[in-house]
């Protein structure tokens, strides 16, 4: 076995980054993949265990790591993106969040074996999702707005209070067994509200210092992380597990401060997150024993996860969204979606320990229960969200759709161009008198600045993962691709070339990809359509390939984009010549001449049908 601390460390790390980027590429669920390669390397074939190499330093990294993800994930916990729906999710994290903890423990005790205290315990821990599972998934399944928010928030919140429920069913046990006393038990409800109180105060001293210019730009980030690990450690040196509840509290009231640097620090906080969550679930299942493996196959357990996924879980839901006005579709995609992940891992070796050793010997089982619990969520979860949300229509578009940022002839001409296609497509814009034209051709259209806060909340964008910035200002062309990169990715932004060649060095480093040519500044398009050139698609065969129409077009003509045959749209740029295949679509704007012969063919060939039939 290669255990060293180094090896080991580097083997984690590099193989759960190869996982995502794996997910990725095949469109797999990228928790799937990392679970199974821990697996492969660890109990499987043994090559790494990283439970016996960090020793000591195993617990303290994943909690760590876990506080981490936690914060960066209640970062995003702006309380205006659950207008019009707070009431659903307020019912879902209080009344939905008891009922799956009353549920889930009698199917731990009548279905698992497991003594009521035991089952008492654990059933409060199996009420959590959490961001480590929960945000990879929403990520790769691209759910509407509403249900994304839902299990998002959800799954933010309910994380740290599922360890504290389980932490207090396990302080309430020990009261009534006489194992501690009241004032004990008591000092549980302090040391709760001490964590809160410390994250408030961590988040709020933090939003003030950052927004009276107290700490420098390049420090934000590193303070904040600093900051995060001390509210953790702090609260959880009262009493075990409240620390998450510090750091959660700590990005809410950040998050709702608005705070000018937020976006940057969110970022960070992000890329910093995809890395632990990839680490932290190969260290996970890679430290599992076999006989853990072996355990998960028993009767009792297989029953006891099927009755979690299939009964507890639906009902929860259900029964907590009644009288509320979230649909039928949004409770079965909700109540079908559970993941359970690090917290419920992490938190059931430490109540497996404590209730071993404070007299409970059924308590042995807990880990193999957790891990078969989350190892099915995860497998069963990751690959049925995509298509079953779908299947509800509460996924967007498998088509990609386009953001057209600027209201003028072209992108008026373009978006109708798509949209006959069948692509979604939106042109927005800050003047509703620039968008009067779109509105005209029924193209749908949205009045306002794309870069204010306000848009993120008011208007769906996941519907569109191509953004084309196409204003007559090649500054803020610029600064809209730039400021989008870190959700669509470079890839995906473009904008129209720029009207100085005194630009050109700005761009290289700030930017979208250069539409179509150098010369196509929105001008020139703008002009060319009031010349009249018209939009031509052309359809590439076996019998008509590529290259022949490249020959064969008309010499002003400009070839803007291409549809694939699997609705993949790629536009031309000006520093990569894209190819097209048999089956693909071909998008050009080209002079009316064409046009005008084929419509002159059509007419002619019209004629002599009738005059054929005349004969006839």
């Amino acid at each position: 076995m290669l255990d060293t601390v180094m090896f080991t460390l580097m083997f984690v790390v590099v193989l759960g980054i190869a996982s995502q980027w794996f997910a990725w590429r095949f469109q797999m669920p990228a928790i799937v993949l990392m679970s199974i390669a821990g697996l492969l390397v660890g109990p499987i074939f043994g090559w790494i265990d990283p439970s016996e190499s960090f020793g000591e330093m195993f617990s303290p990294i994943i909690s760590l790591a876990v506080a981490i993800i936690l914060f960066e994930g209640s970062l995003n916990l702006d309380f205006r993106e659950i207008r019009g729906f707070n009431k659903p999710l307020y019912r879902i994290v209080t009344f939905g969040a008891f009922i799956a903890w009353v549920a889930g423990s009698l199917a731990a005790h009548y279905v698992a074996g497991l003594s009521f205290s035991v089952a008492f315990v654990i059933g409060g821990l199996f009420i959590v999702t959490g961001p480590t599972v929960i945000l990879p998934l929403l990520r790769q399944a691209k759910l509407k707005p509403r249900p994304a928010a839902i299990l998002k928030w959800e799954g933010i919140i309910v994380d740290p209070f599922g360890a504290l429920l389980a932490l207090f069913a396990f302080e309430a046990v020990m009261f009534i067994d006489g194992e501690v006393s009241l004032h004990a038990f008591l000092l549980f409800f302090a040391a709760a509200a001490f964590a809160v109180a410390i994250g408030w105060a961590a988040g709020w001293g933090l939003g003030w210092m950052f927004e009276n210019g107290n700490v420098p730009e390049y420090l934000k980030s590193p303070i904040v992380f600093a900051t995060v690990i001390l509210a953790f450690v702090v609260a959880n040196s009262v009493m075990h597990e409240t620390g998450l509840l510090a750091v959660t509290a700590m990005g809410i009231v950040m998050a709702n401060m608005h705070i000018a640097s937020i976006g940057d620090m969110r970022h960070f906080k992000e890329n910093i997150s995809v890395l632990l969550i990839s680490s932290i679930f190969v260290m996970l299942t890679a430290s599992l024993e076999r006989e853990t493996l072996l355990q998960i196959f028993s009767l009792p357990i297989v029953l006891f996860v099927l009755t979690m996924i299939f009964i507890v879980r639906p009902l929860s839901i259900w029964l907590s969204t009644i009288g509320t006005d979230i649909t039928w579709r949004e409770k079965m995609l909700i109540g079908w979606i559970a993941p359970r992940g690090i917290v419920a891992l992490t938190v059931s070796g430490y109540f497996a320990s404590v209730l071993q050793e404070s007299g409970f010997p059924d308590a042995e089982i807990l880990i193999a229960l957790t891990f078969a619990l989350a190892f099915s969520t995860v497998i069963v979860h990751g690959f049925t969200i995509g298509p079953f949300a779908k299947k509800l229509n509460l996924a967007s578009s498998e088509k990609p759709g386009v953001l057209l940022i600027g209201g003028n002839i072209f992108t008026t001409e373009l978006a109708k161009s798509i949209h006959e296609l069948g692509h979604e497509v939106c042109i927005m814009d800050q003047s509703w008198q620039h968008l009067s034209l779109a509105r005209q051709q029924g193209i749908p259209t949205k009045v306002g600045e794309i870069l204010s806060e306000q848009t993120e909340y008011n208007m769906d964008l996941t519907p569109y993962p191509i953004l084309v910035a196409a204003t007559e200002v090649d500054s803020y062309n610029a600064l809209v691709c730039t400021n989008f990169v870190p959700e669509l990715g470079r890839d995906a932004l473009y904008q129209t070339a720029l009207q100085h060649a005194d630009m050109k060095d700005f761009h290289q480093s700030l930017g979208g990809k250069m539409l179509f040519d150098e010369t196509s500044t929105i001008f020139h398009l703008n002009e060319r359509i009031i010349r009249g050139q018209v939009f031509r698609k052309t359809q590439i065969t076996e019998q008509y390939t590529f290259t022949q129409y490249l020959r064969e077009r008309a010499e002003e003509a400009l070839l803007l984009y291409i549809l694939r045959a699997n609705e993949k749209l790629e536009f031309f740029t000006a520093n990569k010549e894209l190819q097209a295949s048999p089956g693909d679509t071909v998008v050009s704007l080209t002079p009316p001449v064409k046009e005008m012969a084929k419509r002159q063919e059509r007419i002619e060939a019209d004629r002599l049908k009738v005059i054929e039939e005349e004969n006839e």
